[in-house]
């Protein structure tokens, strides 16, 4: 955990500042969830009942305690790498003990993640403001939402600093208004709080006509639950887990509130497909004041959710799952970052979902499919997490069990979705997890054919190439970005790079390898001298939530090796040097391309091309690495990853 973060730490503060943050989107869902489950009835030819409400609310208590409170709160925030959390969190936890396995799960998780964040904004929007319509029923509120929406990219670039200082005191109100309309309803109808005994939610799943399918629309209630977990690093567990018991009883007396109005007034006088059911527990005096704090409300969630998939691109960039793209730093607050083609990305296809739906009503169809894939995904990592851990076999298995037996169900339940606008979801998870599996493929692919040669062998050609003054000096300083790890052997493109192309003389030589830990933060390194003053070795390690700043590190090494008498930091020219210039850096960087004659399988050809594809939209190596591009020189060298082509040629 930085040392800058705050809130790591229990305090009442912390716990404000959570609720902003943290529960936006699973907070939101009393907006539609329960409004869902009747939808699906109505729609069915189904009367609202009250083994229907009560098997609802039941299903929705119990899904908040054995998903939301046991497995995220509980067990996943347990499964933290130094503070952090979220499914590469995970991920980054388990690879290290070289099980491969574990890549597809993580890259299905964010696939699913991503999918899922381009309907949250507009069905959380859309549920609050067409609130509006009780009070204006001609009233079209498409424009409103896309309005509200554009406002909400649009100052992305500018960060949310200010106005996030407000999002924890506006979730606070927004909690307490939902939970005293609840309560109030409750105490007029005291007995839906029968539905706390679990037999309810049994017997509408597996006795009520069609129960099982309802499924699909209880989930609604815990999609946050996995933003949360992403959000540990932000916010910590203590004060996740004090501020959660707060949420808890306000989504519950919420929750059983609506289900009291409902049977209290299910004798037609409200149409259930029109009416949320969330609104009708206010009075119409303050419905304006409402749907003002639900729209807030609403924003704050999709402000979380944008942010979210901000942190977790910047996460699959540093992991290397993911080509680097420019990332933003809007303001000095710890991990707010801003990705401007993911923002936009993002804009696009929520107004793409608005302007397709329209109605919230018709978004819960296409809402959640996704999310149980992430949530499946999660546990079969945590599962292994926690048996790495030495934990009972028998408990790990048990557990493993309960959690897929119901995200196994929310999953079936929600195929139903799929027709109904699930399928839009699911085709941009699959877009997004092919491109990132293609990706992560063709770079290992790559970086499996990369070839290394004893450091010993070149030294020799090395030092010649250093003394021979027929060739033109490249450079004073010569740095190249190896792949090599270790300081006795070195890449084979360097060799080429350096002799076959043109011959690139230099007073120093330094080859530099970075490499991005599992760690979130820190960043250490390390010197070898290869020849004294001529040649180093130098490795860089530092956090996958560490900004890539190598250039910057790079020379803060340079002047403490200066400091130490190791180098010679003036020029060599002696007419800069009398001045007390610096001696001059020039980065070589290496681009590896497939040789023209390699013969490839098709697997390898796919990966291949979908990796040169993906790589050409990532950010250029100099400006990812905070470069001067000045100095900066780039170049292609071929490999061989396949057999080369035989050809059969005789001489005339």
């Amino acid at each position: 955990m930085p040392e800058n973060n705050k809130l790591d730490k229990l305090s009442i503060a912390g716990s404000l500042i959570t609720l902003g943050i943290v529960y936006g989107d699973i907070g939101t869902s009393t907006l539609y969830t329960l409004k869902a489950i009747m939808g699906m009835s109505i729609e069915g030819n189904h009367a609202v009942t009250e083994e229907l409400i009560l098997g609802g609310v039941s299903c929705i208590f119990w899904t908040l305690t054995i998903i939301t409170s046991f497995k995220y709160i509980y067990l996943a925030l347990n499964a933290d790498n130094k503070g952090e959390g979220g499914i590469f969190a995970l991920y980054a936890l388990v690879r290290r003990y070289k099980a491969k396995w574990t890549i597809v799960p993580a890259l299905i998780g964010c696939a699913a993640l991503m999918a899922d964040g381009f309907v949250t904004p507009p069905i959380s929007i859309s549920s609050a403001v067409e609130g509006l319509t009780i009070l204006y029923p001609e009233l079209h509120t498409v424009p409103i939402v896309l309005v509200i929406i554009a406002f909400m990219f649009i100052i992305q670039r500018s960060g949310t600093d200010t106005v996030g200082k407000l999002f924890g005191p506006i979730m606070f109100i927004w909690f307490v208004m939902i939970g005293v309309f609840g309560f109030i309803n409750v105490i007029k109808m005291p007995f839906v709080l029968k539905a706390i005994n679990p037999i309810y939610a049994f017997n509408l799943i597996f006795n009520y006509d069609g129960g099982f399918w309802f499924l699909g629309a209880v989930l609604l209630c815990t999609t946050g639950a996995e933003a949360l977990y992403s959000d540990l690093g932000h916010c910590g567990k203590s004060n996740i887990r004090v501020s959660w018991t707060f949420v808890k009883i306000c989504l519950v007396l919420n929750y059983f509130g609506q289900a009291s109005f409902i049977l209290s007034h299910n004798n037609g006088e409200y149409n259930w497909l029109e009416t949320a059911p969330f609104y009708a527990l206010m009075p119409r005096e303050f419905l304006p004041y409402g749907i003002a704090i639900a729209t807030a409300a609403a924003i704050i969630a999709s402000q979380a959710l944008i942010s979210g998939a901000f942190t977790l691109v910047n996460e699959a960039m540093k992991l290397r799952l993911w080509p680097n793209m420019i990332v933003n730093y809007p303001t000095e607050e710890q991990g707010q970052i801003y990705i401007p083609s993911i923002n936009w990305l993002l804009f696009f296809g929520c107004t793409a979902v608005v302007l397709v739906f329209r109605e919230s009503s018709k978004m819960e169809a296409a809402y959640g499919l996704a999310i149980t894939i992430n949530m499946l995904m999660t546990t079969a990592l945590l599962a292994y997490y926690l048996i790495i851990k030495r934990k009972s076999k028998w408990i790990v298995y048990g557990l493993l069990i309960l959690f897929i037996s119901i995200e196994g169900s929310f999953f079936l339940s929600s195929i139903l979705k799929f027709a109904h606008g699930g399928w839009f979801t699911v085709v941009i998870a699959i877009v997004i997890f092919g491109s990132m599996y293609l990706f992560n493929e063709g770079r290992k692919i790559r970086n499996r054919h990369l070839e290394f040669v004893e450091m010993d062998d070149l030294l020799p050609q090395l030092i010649d190439l250093q003394n021979d003054i027929t060739i033109p000096r490249e450079a004073t300083n010569l740095v190249y970005l190896v792949n090599s790890n270790d300081k006795r052997k070195i890449d084979s493109n360097i060799i080429y790079s350096l002799f076959r192309k043109k011959p690139k003389r230099a007073d120093a030589y330094w080859f530099v390898h970075v490499e991005i830990t599992n760690e979130p933060y820190g960043a250490v390194y390390s010197v070898d001298t290869i020849i004294p003053e001529k040649c180093f070795f130098v490795k860089l390690q530092f956090g996958f939530k560490v900004e890539h700043k190598v250039h910057a590190m790079f020379m803060k090494i340079v002047e403490e090796m200066g400091k130490n008498g190791e180098i010679d930091t003036l020029s060599h020219y002696p007419s800069l040097r009398k001045h007390n210039y610096p001696a001059d850096f020039k980065f070589v960087l290496i681009t590896s391309s497939v040789s023209a004659d390699n013969e490839l399988n098709a697997f390898n050809k796919l990966a291949m091309d979908a990796y040169a594809m993906i790589k050409s939209l990532s950010v250029p190596v100099e400006v990812d690495f905070g470069l001067e591009r000045t100095n900066v020189r780039t170049e292609k060298v071929p490999i061989n990853i396949a057999k080369k082509s035989k050809i059969r040629l005789e001489r005339l």
